[in-house]
């Protein structure tokens, strides 16, 4: 199992809005195929692994077991049922990380190898399975995108000093990580301060993938329409959402969206983006922004940048709640820590 997720994850950028799979076939100790789901709309894991057995093993299939990090699909889609094929082939036993919430699956895969007399089991190493595919999860269980919330700060907790001048934070190198971070995601939000103050591109120039560089949404939260039009934002470069209390209108790849004033602004974002198949979004800023969603419980992880730069005042870093550390690392002078958020029963 651990090789179907070292092989499902070289799906990641390419594969959105499925989830990352890989699949591997063992007879008696030994991988004798391995495939993963590489692009959107093409074979899933287990057609590639099936087709990727060498002739002289063929032979070997029914004496084999297959290994695959998530429930095969039983629906036909863009590709036919994978459920369907592995009993086509005369597999005897199936391993699965994790059943598949997506409404079309949700244990129908499962059931037909089951009537098919399939020996199935279900549940090895599912905690990291889900990990790997948890912006996928949350889109279909939680019904919203997976959110993750980033910043930098001093090391005496404060994001930038009191006159808004920018200033750079952390170290240089951590530019590539966030430009990485964004590239993994659907979307990246930011509130109107941080638009007016920084101006900011908001796109990963500093880390280009062809599958993601010309989809990431930009969105920004401005309820008065407050951000100059000649700022980057409106540079047409990316497709950008304005969420405001005025007007809904479109020009060009930019979209005002109008929300409701008296309705929470977070719930609202979220749920419009879940209904345009967006299943992650990268918050970045400002301090407001954050608050919203630490205050709203609406946020997955937290990615916080601690610099050991002095700004001796300015404006408070947020304080998460109900996070757990799961991850740190040094770049440079600076540390990266990675929070989750300690997630609703009954998911994880």
């Amino acid at each position: 199992m651990w090789r179907c997720l070292e092989l499902a994850v070289q799906g990641a950028g390419r594969v959105a809005p499925n989830p990352m799979v890989g699949a591997v076939l063992v007879h008696r100790g030994r991988i004798i195929s391995e495939g993963y789901h590489q692009q959107f709309g093409g074979p899933h894991a287990e057609v590639n692994c099936l087709r990727a057995v060498p002739e002289a093993y063929a032979r070997w299939i029914p004496e084999s077991t297959l290994y695959v990090n998530l429930e095969p699909c039983a629906h036909y889609g863009k590709t036919p049922p994978c459920a369907d094929l592995i009993v086509s082939y005369g597999i005897p036993r199936v391993v699965i990380g994790h059943l598949d919430p997506f409404p079309e699956v949700q244990g129908k895969g499962l059931s037909r190898l089951l009537q098919a007399g399939v020996d199935v089991q279900v549940g090895v190493l599912e905690k990291h399975c889900r990990w790997l595919n948890r912006r996928f999860l949350t889109f279909h269980q939680l019904h919203r995108p997976y959110v993750i919330l980033k910043w930098a700060q001093s090391r005496d907790g404060y994001l930038a000093p009191e006159s808004r001048e920018r200033t750079e934070i952390s170290h240089p190198y951590t530019r590539y990580w966030v430009h990485r971070w964004r590239a993994e995601e659907a979307a990246i939000l930011i509130g109107a301060r941080t638009a007016i103050y920084d101006n900011p591109r908001l796109n990963n120039r500093y880390w280009v993938t062809p599958a993601q560089s010309a989809s990431l949404v930009r969105m920004v939260i401005d309820p008065h329409l407050r951000v100059p039009a000649g700022y980057h934002i409106f540079d047409h470069s990316l497709p950008t959402w304005i969420f405001n209390f005025l007007e809904s209108r479109e020009q060009g790849n930019t979209r005002w969206i109008r929300l409701e004033s008296d309705r929470p602004v977070v719930e609202q974002i979220l749920g419009y983006a879940h209904a345009q198949q967006l299943q992650s979004c990268i918050v970045e800023g400002g301090a407001a922004t954050l608050n919203h969603f630490i205050a709203s419980g609406l946020w997955d992880e937290a990615r916080v940048i601690y610099s050991t730069n002095l700004l001796g005042r300015g404006l408070p870093a947020p304080l998460l709640q109900n996070a757990q550390l799961i991850e740190e690392i040094a770049c440079g002078e600076d540390r990266i820590c990675w929070y989750q958020h300690i997630q609703p029963e009954g998911f994880s």
